[in-house]
């Protein structure tokens, strides 16, 4: 039975942030609010986790999972990043994006796009997973919270405790936080290519 944290969405209470990155830093599998929609994530180096939320989601092989930063200083350990790269991210970070980058060694190889050795970098605009992120003292394992066969991710904490209670084992109610996912831009290319239109003005990467 999952747990159900209510945490203050500009103030997120240091106690219950604290219990929440220590089910994270044991293995749970958790689903929190960013500043598009909810995600389901986990510690980097669970594998049981990882595979918990690859078969809840139904994933295959080749998803891009995305490492959810505090912020760019720890961009350069999982993401092989170039000064346009990284003047980009910049611009653009905190913000509801996932920036697909080629990923370093210290990436473990399950969260690695098999054949492109690619993996999704993103910095929340979002006091609660930037809190969380803070106390685990690492990148979170993400993904958008969206069900096989819908196309939206879920957004009420309520209904999303109802559905998965049993699968994870807490749910954050951060409050209404978006109904869309990140968009998706791949920086891989000679050009930013975008992958998935979600919130977030996207002129201003593309050109």
């Amino acid at each position: 039975m999952a747990q159900f944290f209510q945490i203050h969405p500009d103030n997120p209470q240091g106690r219950l942030i604290s219990q929440a990155a220590d089910i994270v830093t044991h293995g749970g599998v958790i689903i929190f609010p960013t500043d598009s929609a909810y995600a389901i994530g986990c510690r980097l180096g669970e594998k049981l986790a990882v595979e918990r939320i690859r078969a809840l989601r139904q994933l295959d092989k080749q998803h891009n999972f995305t490492l959810m930063c505090r912020d760019l200083s720890e961009l350069a350990t999982y993401a092989k990043v170039d000064n346009q790269m990284f003047r980009l991210l910049k611009n653009h970070t905190p913000g509801p994006y996932t920036f697909i980058m080629p990923a370093t060694a210290e990436v473990p190889r399950r969260l690695i796009h098999p054949k492109r050795k690619t993996i999704g970098i993103r910095v929340p605009d979002n006091p609660i997973a930037l809190a969380l992120i803070e106390a685990v003292g690492e990148p979170l394992m993400s993904c958008s919270l969206i069900m096989p066969g819908d196309e939206q991710p879920l957004t009420d904490p309520y209904d999303i405790r109802d559905m998965l209670e049993h699968q994870v084992e807490l749910v954050i109610d951060g409050g209404f936080c978006g109904l869309e996912a990140t968009s998706v831009i791949d920086l891989t290319g000679d050009e930013p290519q975008l992958i998935r239109h979600g919130c977030g003005a996207i002129s201003g990467i593309l050109g």
